[in-house]
């Protein structure tokens, strides 16, 4: 899904966003004692208890998912995660899918953009199980960062030199890329 920020700038035109997402996996069915009770008082039943289960262990692997995409995306998500909720039989709220947006447009010079691609391909594949959409928008990042570089090697000896001298060459490298 992409969305275009509301973000202003009188020089710049507002950052593309992407949003990485968290799709729905299978969950273990194994049976817990009856002792929760609904919202009205009434004991659970095997099949509620079994659905509140799933609804758990979905929920911790959603909310790790779009944690691990915020941790290495740093400075460029553009909001915190969202999440899909749904209410169980015990009444309680679950996360059932969640979405980080990020900010995917290209930076100001062929260097900031080759940087800013390595953040978004290395933001999208953090969780350990990324999603169809996380793995488009990696593939869409390798694509920008590969337009970059060949940017960055159309120069001529006298631009490189310049863009060397003045530090546009020297690429940040993401400490949150590598914990993610």
């Amino acid at each position: 899904m992409s969305n275009i920020a509301g973000l202003s700038s009188a020089a710049s035109p507002p950052p593309k966003v992407q949003t990485l997402a968290a799709l729905g996996e299978s969950a273990s069915k194994t049976k817990t004692a009856n002792t929760q009770t609904k919202a009205n008082g009434e004991p659970l039943s095997d099949a509620e208890l079994a659905t509140i289960e799933k609804l758990a262990k979905r929920d911790r692997e959603v909310r790790q998912h779009e944690q691990a995409h915020l941790g290495a995306a740093g400075g460029l998500a553009t909001s915190g995660a969202t999440y899909s909720m749904e209410t169980g039989p015990d009444g309680k709220q679950y996360a059932v899918g969640g979405e980080v947006k990020i900010d995917v447009s290209p930076g100001s010079t062929p260097e900031e953009t080759l940087s800013k691609a390595r953040i978004i391909q290395a933001a999208a594949l953090a969780p350990a199980d990324p999603s169809a959409a996380d793995r488009s928008i990696a593939a869409e990042a390798a694509s920008m960062a590969q337009i970059a570089q060949m940017e960055i090697a159309k120069r001529s000896p006298s631009a490189q030199k310049l863009a060397t001298h003045y530090g546009q060459n020297d690429y940040p490298h993401s400490t949150l890329a590598i914990s993610a």
